[in-house]
């Protein structure tokens, strides 16, 4: 009676410690928008690749549209992190909700990665500027010719490079970023081998409450290598704020 009533005691005072035990914290919602870009850049083929890779990781959750009027609904308030791949050379059908929206995502806490030829969007929104640190310009030199060079870490104590090692990658080195006063934080570089000159790869920047990754890198399936995956993944981490 008294082994009966002990394990009776037990059971009830041990039923609290389980109901308390920790739920496995959520997957990060990521929503990869593209579907238009330069001919030359085959999202189609890129795409895909990003978001398999992305979701290769237990703690993402990443869905791909191809429909870049989304950006103009409410429903991408419903994700942590925007990664965009596109270059849209028109404006949008419902282009002022897009850009309201996508501002507002940022400005109000959301993480937003810009990847590749993304940095040439919205060429007639000059908040877009502020959004992306640094854009397009059309009057300069593109990139280097499309090849191997080595992109180097120049901050490797920030959450999204710490403890990561240079790398060499077959991608085009953009050297057409525009000059701006928007504040970086600049994370890699890559130097020109055609003018010699230091150009950056990847950095970060605030926009309001959210956070904002931009990487010119990017440009084919080659291009996209575990070193790339591993700075996209540490991105998305971070834009999410784990």
């Amino acid at each position: 009676m008294k082994n009966f009533l002990l394990l009776i005691c037990v059971c009830v005072f041990a039923a609290p410690v389980f109901a308390q035990e920790a739920a496995p914290p959520k997957k990060l919602r990521v929503l990869l928008v593209t579907g238009e870009d330069y001919p030359g850049h085959l999202w189609r083929d890129v795409c895909p690749l990003i978001r398999n890779n992305l979701n290769l990781n237990k703690d993402i959750d990443c869905r791909l549209t191809d429909d870049l009027e989304i950006l103009a609904a409410d429903v991408i308030f419903d994700y942590d992190v925007l990664v965009c791949y596109f270059k849209n050379y028109s404006p949008l059908k419902r282009d002022a909700a897009a850009k309201k929206n996508l501002a507002a995502f940022v400005e109000n806490g959301g993480g937003l990665a810009l990847l590749h030829f993304t940095c040439g969007a919205f060429e007639d929104w000059a908040e877009y500027e502020k959004l992306a640190g640094r854009v397009w310009n059309p009057k300069l030199r593109g990139h280097d010719p499309y090849g191997k060079f080595t992109v180097n870490y120049t901050d490797k104590e920030h959450p999204i490079t710490k403890d990561l090692s240079d790398f060499e990658t077959p991608d085009e080195l953009y050297t057409c970023l525009k000059a701006s006063e928007v504040p970086i934080h600049v994370l890699a570089e890559s130097t020109s081998k055609v003018d010699g000159k230091r150009y950056p790869m990847a950095f970060t920047l605030q926009y309001g409450k959210g956070k904002v990754f931009h990487t010119t890198l990017g440009h084919d399936v080659k291009s996209i290598t575990p070193d790339f995956d591993t700075l996209l993944y540490r991105a998305v981490l971070w834009l999410g704020k784990r």
